[in-house]
């Protein structure tokens, strides 16, 4: 199912371009941003938003009036951060990612201001990922606090399983055109990992463990066609 649905989206993606009513038009750029990321365990592990960073290069090609295609390369970080309401502990585990997410644009408004819409499939490898901690996390089971409270903490000594990710990201923005060659734009964008960070076989602790992230980006379009 999810290779029919990631097959689906690129559909979407390539049929942008499938028209030739219009002159098309080429522009590249960058951006860059926050992340706010979860691990979608199961069973669930308490946890809150984990901040971090995106930026990258940008492709668009549009040749139909409201609709093209958008290519990113960029480098995010994701991960989770654990949450202890009664304890002065802090967990974090952060994953760096090289993404490249492909996407419908369709985009709506005026030669000034657009608001545009951008759905697609996206594809991600792991170049990273770092633990930070205040408290000794490959032998949680020795204190008091763990011991005392019912949380999971199996998730401490994991090991990374899948390095290789896809999902779906879809967002939502405005684009500013500062002239007729360059714009700026503002996204907010989320992503749902469509695969496990960790073993999810039958005698694994966890039955899932997908990413799902909020990106909000600011970027640069410049035209070259």
């Amino acid at each position: 199912m999810r290779h029919i649905v990631i097959a689906l989206m690129l559909l979407m993606a390539l049929a942008a371009t499938a028209q030739t009513h219009y002159e098309g038009s080429i522009s590249v750029g960058g951006k860059g941003g926050a992340t706010f990321s979860r691990v979608n365990f199961n069973p669930t592990v308490q946890q809150t938003m984990s901040p971090g960073f995106t930026a990258g290069a940008m492709f668009r090609y549009i040749e139909e009036k409201n609709f093209g295609l958008i290519a990113e390369l960029n480098l995010t970080q994701r991960g989770w951060k654990e949450q202890f309401d009664d304890a002065d502990y802090n967990f974090s585990h952060r994953f760096t990612y090289l993404e490249l997410p492909i996407m419908t644009h369709i985009f709506f408004g005026n030669n000034r201001i657009k608001g545009f819409f951008n759905l697609g499939p996206e594809l991600n490898v792991m170049i990273g990922d770092g633990v930070s901690s205040n408290f000794d996390h490959q032998k949680a089971e020795t204190l008091d606090y763990f011991v005392q409270n019912t949380r999971h903490i199996e998730q401490y000594r994991l090991d990374i399983e899948n390095r290789f990710d896809y999902g779906i990201c879809a967002g939502a923005g405005m684009e500013l055109n500062l002239n007729t060659k360059q714009s700026l734009l503002l996204e907010g964008r989320f992503y749902y990992g469509l695969t496990d960070v960790f073993a999810n076989h039958k005698t694994d602790v966890f039955s899932s463990s997908n990413s799902m992230t909020v990106m909000v980006t600011l970027g640069y379009f410049y035209k070259i066609k």
